[in-house]
C-alpha cells in the first residue's frame, strides 16, 4: 500500500509541473506558462513574420558595379538572423596592384536585425569576411611582389539602421575595414565607410531627401591615410508595391582639393 501511495503521488506531481501554474492575486488570477509553451508561443510568433530577401544591382563612381543581396530569417519575436553579400568588380580592387580583372574582391557577411517600433525601426550589426587582395594587399613573394589573393583577406564589423514609416525613412550605415592577414606588409589598408540619408515619403510610390558618405583611409602601411571622398547631394527612389525598386543619388564632392560631383544608382527586388 505505500509504494501504491508514493507511485499517486509522484504521478500527481508530474501532472503539477507540466500543468500551467496559476497564481492568485486579490485582483486576478494569472497564468503562467510553462517553458515548453512560451518556446512554442515564440516559434509561431516568429514565423509569422516571413523571411525575405533583396537582391540589388548598384554602380557609382568610384566603386563601380557592385551586385548585392540581403537576406533575412526571423529566429524570435522581433529578431531576424540576417547574411549579406557584395560582389565588388572593380579591377582595382582585386590583385593590387597589379589588377588584371580576376581575384576580384568579395564580400560576406552574418548578424542580427532586431525590430522596433512595430517594425518601423531596425537595427542590424553585423561581421563580414573579405575576401582577395585590397585590405591585406594579396600573397606576396619574397621579394615582396603580389602573387595571389588571400581568402579572409579583412574583416568588416558594420551597423546599419533603417526607419520606414508612414511618412518618412531614414538609414544610417557605418563599416569599418580592417586588414586581416599582412597587417605589417606592404599594401595593408584600413578604411571607415558611412554614410547617413533621411526623406520624405511623397506617396506610397516616391520618397527623397538628402544624402551624405564618406570613405576614410585610416591605415595604409605602404602610404599615407587621409580622406578618400566625402559627397554630400540628394537621393529620389522609386519603390512599387511587389517589391522593385530603384534610387538615383548625386550630389558634390565636399573634400577639400577634390573636384567633381559625384553619382549613384541602384536597382532590386525584394521578395
Amino acid at each position: 500500500m505505500q509504494k501504491v501511495a508514493i507511485s499517486a503521488a509522484l504521478a500527481s506531481l508530474a501532472a503539477l509541473v507540466a500543468t500551467p501554474l496559476s497564481v492568485a492575486t486579490a485582483q486576478e488570477t494569472v497564468t503562467v506558462p510553462t517553458r515548453e509553451q512560451a518556446e512554442a508561443a515564440q516559434e509561431e510568433e516568429a514565423e509569422a513574420r516571413e523571411s525575405s530577401w533583396s537582391v540589388s544591382l548598384n554602380q557609382d563612381n568610384f566603386f563601380g558595379f557592385y551586385p548585392a543581396f540581403n537576406g533575412f530569417i526571423p529566429i524570435s519575436e522581433n529578431i531576424d538572423f540576417s547574411v549579406y553579400g557584395i560582389l565588388w568588380t572593380r579591377p582595382s580592387f582585386g590583385l593590387n596592384p597589379d589588377s588584371t580583372g580576376d581575384d576580384l574582391w568579395t564580400e560576406i557577411g552574418v548578424g542580427l536585425n532586431f525590430h522596433f517600433l512595430d517594425g518601423d525601426l531596425t537595427v542590424n550589426p553585423q561581421i563580414g569576411l573579405t575576401n582577395g587582395a585590397l585590405l591585406s594587399g594579396g600573397e606576396l613573394d619574397e621579394d615582396g611582389n603580389v602573387e595571389g589573393a588571400n581568402f579572409a583577406d579583412g574583416i568588416v564589423p558594420s551597423l546599419t539602421v533603417n526607419y520606414g514609416g508612414d511618412r518618412f525613412e531614414a538609414q544610417w550605415y557605418s563599416g569599418y575595414y580592417t586588414a586581416l592577414r599582412n597587417r605589417n606588409d606592404d599594401f595593408a589598408l584600413d578604411f571607415l565607410h558611412l554614410w547617413a540619408n533621411a526623406g520624405y515619403k511623397i506617396n506610397k510610390y516616391v520618397s527623397a531627401g538628402p544624402h551624405y558618405e564618406l570613405l576614410q583611409n585610416t591605415r595604409n602601411t605602404g602610404g599615407s591615410a587621409g580622406t578618400t571622398f566625402e559627397w554630400i547631394g540628394a537621393y529620389a527612389q522609386v519603390t512599387l508595391p511587389k517589391g522593385f525598386f530603384t534610387r538615383f543619388t548625386a550630389g558634390a564632392e565636399i573634400q577639400e582639393g577634390a573636384d567633381g560631383d559625384f553619382y549613384k544608382v541602384s536597382v532590386g527586388f525584394s521578395f
